[in-house]
């Protein structure tokens, strides 16, 4: 099995960096060889990175285990062509998520802002289909999958998790903040304090 870190963007989307919810930062390349793994083939279908470790557990022999959020793509690896009923589910930061199928890109963020993408026509996101309501029945199936709880960082460790608390309070790695101190806030000079 090989797999590598997740893509990049270099100025698409006015992004800069790797932390976003679209294709180009969440895209990670796999490849799988051995026994019983088809050969010089190409799988469409979607996975994520949970899925490695059942896959791992069944290509092993080993007793399946319960309580895992992925599911063995072993069916995939035998034949490409075998339909998968699970999507890719990414998340980055706290209740920021996106479903990918073959075919859509769903993301909520946060704040319920929505994203739609059909990755058949638009390959590369340019056309957020989420206001459009003849994509509601499509949006209302993906959202579905997202994820019903949403743990924060584990204690102690560095997180860039940006969180909109119940009473609207704005928190950036646990720290109560507004507009003002965000470590990345842009500020507007009003006309008594512009330089």
């Amino acid at each position: 099995m090989l797999f590598s870190d997740h893509g990049w963007h270099l100025g698409e989307k006015g992004q800069t960096g790797k932390l976003s919810l679209w294709e180009r930062s969440t895209r990670v390349p796999l490849i799988f060889a051995g026994p019983g793994i088809a050969k010089s083939d190409k799988c469409n279908r979607t996975v994520e990175l949970l899925d490695l470790y059942p896959t791992l557990i069944e290509l092993a022999g080993l007793p399946p285990r319960s309580g895992l959020e992925g599911h063995s793509i072993v069916p995939q690896l035998k034949d490409p062509s075998t339909a998968r009923e699970f999507p890719a589910i990414t998340t980055q930061d706290l209740n920021n998520h996106t479903v990918r199928t073959e075919r859509w890109r769903y993301i909520r963020y946060f704040d319920g802002s929505e994203e739609l993408y059909d990755e058949q026509a638009d390959p590369n996101e340019w056309t957020n289909l989420a206001a459009d309501t003849k994509y509601a029945p499509t949006k209302q199936e993906l959202a579905k999958w997202l994820p019903k709880v949403n743990k924060p960082g584990i204690p102690g460790s560095v997180t860039r998790f940006f969180e909109v608390k119940p009473d609207g309070s704005r928190w950036w790695e646990g720290k109560r903040i507004d507009d003002d101190n965000h470590p990345n806030a842009k500020t507007t000079d009003t006309p008594e304090t512009a330089p």
